[in-house]
């Protein structure tokens, strides 16, 4: 069984449609219930809003140590904002996160999105976006280095230990998008909304046993 949990808050049902299509033989819950979230086999942990309401909303639910269990012994996947609640800090707020990983959720910095020709690129990041892949990782199978990716962010990650980072995009310089410790497995764009790339990152998801 695949948990994606219910906090209330961000885009759950088109998750969980999406690993019911690549996974059409697994039960795929979408649910609030600690109960439930501990039976599950993998855990995903979407987030489609702002930290600090999603960090209290985490704690209003009274699942924040469930998650943080999980995290500990079972295939983790964070999904947008569910990757940069991973972290210690973040810009957003300011606001905490769960702490799991060291570093912190940064906003992209104007200075930063020039572009040679002069023009600046908009915050948020929305859109379609190649990944470079940093380092190899099961979920990356079948996903052509520079596939693209749909993202909409206006914050990124800067993990506090390089060796974490296993994918970047560029906006126009790049940045973290794709983490991986142990059992844990986070991206910072939406593989539900990237088509065939995306559902490829989710079918490697579903098979894979939580080690790199």
């Amino acid at each position: 069984m695949i948990a994606v949990i219910d906090y209330g808050m961000g885009n759950l049902r088109s998750v969980a449609k999406a690993l019911a299509h690549v996974a059409p033989d697994a039960k795929i819950m979408v649910t609030g219930d600690p109960a439930v979230i501990r039976q599950a086999s993998r855990v995903v942990l979407p987030g489609q809003s702002a930290m600090p309401e999603t960090m209290a909303a985490l704690d209003a639910t009274g699942l924040h140590d469930v998650v943080l269990a999980c995290m500990a012994d079972r295939p983790f996947l964070g999904v947008c904002l569910g990757l940069q609640m991973l972290f210690e800090t973040s810009e957003e707020g300011p606001s905490r996160g769960l702490g799991v990983l060291p570093g912190y959720v940064r906003r992209f910095r104007e200075e930063e999105l020039a572009l040679p020709g002069g023009e600046r690129l908009k915050v948020p990041h929305m859109g379609w976006s190649p990944v470079r892949h940093v380092r190899e990782h099961p979920l990356w199978a079948g996903i052509d280095d520079d596939a693209r990716f749909y993202f909409a962010h206006s914050y990124h990650a800067v993990p506090a230990d390089a060796a974490m980072t296993t994918g970047t995009a560029s906006y126009p310089t790049p940045f973290t998008c794709a983490i991986a410790r142990s059992n844990i497995f986070a991206v910072q764009f939406h593989p539900e909304k990237s088509q065939r790339a995306g559902l490829q990152l989710l079918a490697n998801f579903v098979a894979w046993h939580g080690t790199s």
